[in-house]
């Protein structure tokens, strides 16, 4: 895909799952890659992992969501590492598994923080950028869980519908500004990572447990090329995942009624 060859990409939750196999995807298109997550060694062993010759052209800069405060600076450090952006893709973020009636209120702060208001600070200090240059392209990974509630997601499908009215919003302003600035959600549906083991439960310990359906889900690598096709059409919206996850949206779209009764008894624990 031409759409990535020598633009600048920077990608948040790049130490794993979904963000790891973006980069790998991305280096073989001949982008130029900035990866960013809390673990600097993770985001070592991903820059190792790809071709030697194409290792020059990949950055790191440790990046943490839920510090608000050091969003703006991150920002600044991103900009001077390639001197631009063209893409950012905003994949960083938590899960969390737990009924809301045992969720504590900081848990969902947390949620909150990291996968709603970390990724909108880092669009809001990028766009400046983007405004300036009247052209780049937002690019967010959200979920199924962005269309759709399920029993044990409250926080997390909380977060995840907040990022599309955010983002839709984001994109009807925009149109005013440039024509090349773009706008694209991406919702994964059970993509086979380590998201489960990292979730949040209701008392903030971390679950330590893979469920099923995650364990069963479409491969990262798979998801990766399907994500990189929709973002160069410049899509608005893409679902990418299982059938079951799939029609799941259709109904709540078309047969809200059906669809509530049918959630009620989902086991997605």
């Amino acid at each position: 895909m031409k759409y990535f060859s020598g633009k600048v990409v920077w990608i948040t939750g790049a130490s794993s799952g979904i963000g790891e196999a973006l980069t790998y995807a991305l280096a073989r298109q001949g982008a130029r890659i900035i990866l960013s997550a809390r673990r600097k060694e993770e985001l070592e062993r991903v820059k190792g992992n790809c071709p030697i010759a194409i290792q020059p052209q990949i950055k790191i800069l440790p990046l943490d969501l839920s510090q608000a405060s050091t969003l703006k600076l991150s920002v600044e450090a991103a900009l001077q590492l390639f001197g631009q952006i063209d893409i950012l893709i905003n994949n960083g973020g938590i899960s969390q598994r737990s009924l809301g009636k045992e969720t504590q209120l900081e848990v969902d702060r947390k949620v909150m923080e990291v996968d709603y208001f970390g990724t909108i600070g880092v669009t809001k200090y990028l766009l400046p950028h983007f405004l300036s240059r009247k052209a780049g392209h937002i690019v967010t990974i959200t979920s199924v869980m962005g269309k759709i509630g399920t029993p044990y997601r409250t926080g997390y499908a909380a977060a995840k519908h907040a990022l599309h009215g955010f983002f839709d919003s984001l994109r009807a302003e925009l149109w005013k500004d440039s024509k090349d600035i773009h706008v694209t959600l991406i919702c994964p549906g059970w993509i086979k990572t380590n998201i489960t083991l990292h979730a949040v439960t209701g008392d903030g310990s971390t679950l330590n447990k893979m469920d099923g359906s995650t364990n069963t889900g479409m491969l990262p690598d798979v998801f990766a090329v399907k994500a990189l096709k929709a973002i160069a059409r410049k899509k608005e919206e893409v679902y990418i995942g299982g059938f079951k996850e799939g029609f799941a949206i259709f109904m709540k779209r078309l047969l809200p009624g059906t669809f509530s009764k049918v959630i009620r008894k989902a086991q997605v624990r």
